[in-house]
């Protein structure tokens, strides 16, 4: 299993830095938070209205890859919004997202903006308070600057690449105000041992794929402090950098998925095993985020039990 340094965050595939200056990923970041925090809002105005006590929409939910898998007239009425601001923020930029799709460029100069409208659809349909919208600037296929907005919180993870990681109260990241809370550097937990480790993961929605995943947790619980399973994994990358857990892994996770967790875990010190951006959820490839004190330990010891093998579906 590759290792990314915290200081050479982009991915397993690429060791290059981004050219992107300072100045315009401060631009981007705050962009960023904007377009989060903006669809974040349009999120939890519209739940109630969708799925409050004998409300429940037509056609609000739908089928994805299997029958478990959801997709929400919420999911989609949010991803379009973003698309819409970032058209008007951002004219010449594209957007990749996860309802309404798109591709990575091969421009190196062309920033796109990667989407996930609702990560944790399943906590958001049944009203878990665990899910978030992802919004990360990308570049020449990096993150450079992104975005993870806790809904239910109001609380926003952001990062800039080389600029630290935050946690700021919506409408807190660049406020005057001072009536408003100043935003919080993140760190990593400084545990030094996989046994003392709180570890995140998640788990498919095909049946052959979640049943090994079964099995690997089964081999993997005795070796650490415990597992929980929160159901956003752009949350669980975003409480790496906060050091609520102290790793997190995932098989089949898509670019939407990590690409503005996994900045914030890196920028927060977390070392990361990340697949090629291009890389699809079908192909099952492993995302981990892990404190950087127990990131060599805990790598043999995935790669011992098989977690780091490929699950496709």
């Amino acid at each position: 299993m590759g290792i990314v340094p915290e200081s050479d965050f982009t991915s397993t595939a690429s060791n290059t830095t981004a050219t992107t200056d300072g100045t315009d990923i401060a631009e981007l970041r705050r962009i960023a938070v904007h377009l989060a925090e903006t669809a974040a809002a349009h999120v939890r105005t519209r739940r109630p209205q969708v799925f409050g006590p004998g409300t429940v929409e037509d056609e609000a939910v739908q089928s994805k890859s299997t029958p478990t898998d959801p997709v929400t007239i919420v999911d989609t009425e949010t991803e379009a919004l973003v698309r819409r601001l970032a058209a008007q923020l951002r004219p010449g930029d594209s957007v990749v997202g996860e309802e309404d799709g798109g591709t990575l460029t091969d421009d190196p100069e062309a920033v796109q903006w990667v989407v996930d409208p609702i990560d944790g659809t399943v906590n958001f349909v049944y009203g878990i308070p665990a899910y978030s919208v992802s919004v990360a600037a990308v570049r020449d296929g990096k993150s450079v600057a992104g975005a993870v907005a806790d809904v239910v919180h109001e609380v926003t993870y952001s990062a800039g690449l080389g600029q630290g990681a935050h946690r700021s109260v919506f409408g807190g990241w660049g406020a005057r105000d001072d009536s408003i809370e100043k935003p919080i550097p993140l760190r990593c937990n400084a545990v030094d041992s996989v046994a003392m480790a709180l570890v995140a993961t998640g788990f498919a929605y095909a049946p052959k794929r979640r049943a090994r995943q079964g099995e690997l947790i089964a081999e993997l619980l005795p070796e650490i402090r415990d597992i929980r399973r929160l159901g956003s994994a752009a949350l669980d990358l975003c409480m790496v950098a906060e050091g609520r857990v102290d790793a997190h892994y995932e098989h089949g996770l898509n670019l939407w998925d990590w690409a503005a967790g996994a900045l914030i875990a890196a920028e927060a010190g977390a070392v990361l095993t990340l697949p090629a951006p291009t890389s699809t959820g079908a192909a099952g490839e492993l995302v981990v985020a892990a404190a950087p004190g127990i990131a060599a330990e805990l790598s043999v010891l995935l790669d011992r039990i098989g977690v780091t093998t490929p699950i496709p579906v």
